[in-house]
């Protein structure tokens, strides 16, 4: 990424966004779903739960998280108020999805942790097509 491109969020949370109500229970792991809830509430809160580092997107294309950006208060948040990265604040604190979001990183948890261990057959295409785009570009390339 450019030294001079601010970095901000995606124009819309992606298909397979963790906070994103339409998404299916089960697709990520226990380990990516306990991130969530540390984002909730005040900056004392966020600081006690360790959130202090910024929710990028999990198609690892350099953008902010938007479903993170668009579920928790950023006025608020402690990880971009702490970073030294060039964040795009404007595009960042006027954020509106155009898809619906959990409430809150907790409600988005326990949605995505429900069906691990027995995903449903949506969850299960989407991890077979996730799995398929890592294996074809070495890595995540930030398209679906």
């Amino acid at each position: 990424m450019p030294s001079c491109q601010q970095i901000g969020p995606r124009r819309c949370p992606c298909t397979s966004c963790p906070y994103r109500r339409d998404v299916p229970s089960g697709l990520w792991d226990f380990h990516e779903y306990d991130k969530l809830a540390g984002y909730d509430g005040d900056i004392l809160s966020q600081l006690a739960a360790g959130a202090f580092g910024l929710f990028f997107c999990h198609q690892r294309d350099g953008s902010l998280c938007a479903g993170w950006v668009g579920c928790h208060d950023m006025a608020e948040n402690l990880a971009v108020r702490m970073t030294s990265l060039d964040l795009d604040y404007p595009a960042i604190l006027g954020y509106r999805s155009p898809v619906a979001l959990f409430g809150s990183g907790a409600e988005a948890a326990a949605h995505g942790k429900r069906d691990i261990n027995n995903p449903g057959e949506r969850a299960q295409r989407k991890i077979r097509q996730l799995l398929a785009q890592r294996d074809r570009c070495g890595g995540w390339d930030g398209r679906e």
